[in-house]
């Protein structure tokens, strides 16, 4: 995994092309240094549950937040500026990007084009981001971001694409929208404690709660919580050949 000592991409510019995400951008940093991450380089993905329930959180501006937040994580880790996204219900709705010079309400655009709000299928989410990993060619290892407001409808199959995806660079930090004490999050976080080696090669996943009103989480606390456990899978993948470098 390439390592520079600097960021990706640098304050100035992102004072230039997205001012209003300077504040968040610096608060990442904070976390980033704190956890033994400046200067990293990965890839970073942000996957957004598109199901009937998630209504309120688009319409109150918490998933454009969250995604705000994400690029301004991004812009230290990846120098492309943008962060491919992956909607996900029933199906796949949309596979799109968010750039930094054009992030203002663009999860709402993309929303605002897409159909039903249906169920939430994990395991066809996981493998859009997989496939768009291995397409890009990329070598770095990717921290994907999946938010989600309740459990997946098939449980064997997000927990099969989980173990497989242990054997890919790839380090899923999931997000969950909601009541804290609503069942629906068992099964993640029965997800963030599958067995290694018996189930996956590796810890390849993270949960964190961010309760019914996400945008009360401060900023140092969510890219505390995004980044937490990423050195310790980073320096297992490393072990075991899955990230190289």
């Amino acid at each position: 995994m390439t390592t520079t000592g600097t960021s990706a991409i640098s304050l100035r510019t992102v004072e230039e092309t997205a001012p209003a995400l300077v504040n968040l951008y610096k608060s990442a940093g904070v976390s980033l240094r704190k956890h033994g991450l400046e200067g990293h380089r990965a890839a970073v993905y942000l996957v957004l549950d598109y199901s009937g329930s998630m209504r309120p959180y688009y319409t109150d501006g918490s998933v454009q937040a969250l995604a705000d937040r994400v690029l301004g994580l991004s812009a230290h880790l990846d120098d492309d500026g943008r962060v491919p996204v992956v909607f996900f219900s029933t199906e796949v709705d949309a596979v799109e990007e968010i750039p930094l010079a054009g992030h203002a309400g663009r999860v709402n655009e993309i929303a605002a084009g897409l159909g039903h709000m249906g169920k939430t299928a994990y395991h066809l989410a996981m493998d859009a981001v997989i496939d768009h990993h291995l397409d890009s060619g990329s070598t770095e290892p990717a921290l994907v971001v999946f938010q989600t407001d309740g459990g997946p409808v098939n449980k064997l199959a997000a927990e099969r694409y989980l173990c497989k995806a242990s054997r890919l660079p790839l380090f899923w930090q999931f997000v969950g929208f909601g009541n804290t004490r609503s069942s629906q999050f068992d099964f993640l976080r029965r997800l963030d404690e599958l067995p290694v080696p018996a189930k996956r090669m590796v810890d390849n996943a993270g949960y964190f709660h961010a309760g019914p009103d996400p945008r009360q989480v401060s900023d140092a606390e969510l890219y505390d919580r995004l980044v937490s456990e990423f050195p310790a899978w980073l320096a297992a993948a490393r072990r075991l050949g899955i990230v190289r470098g």
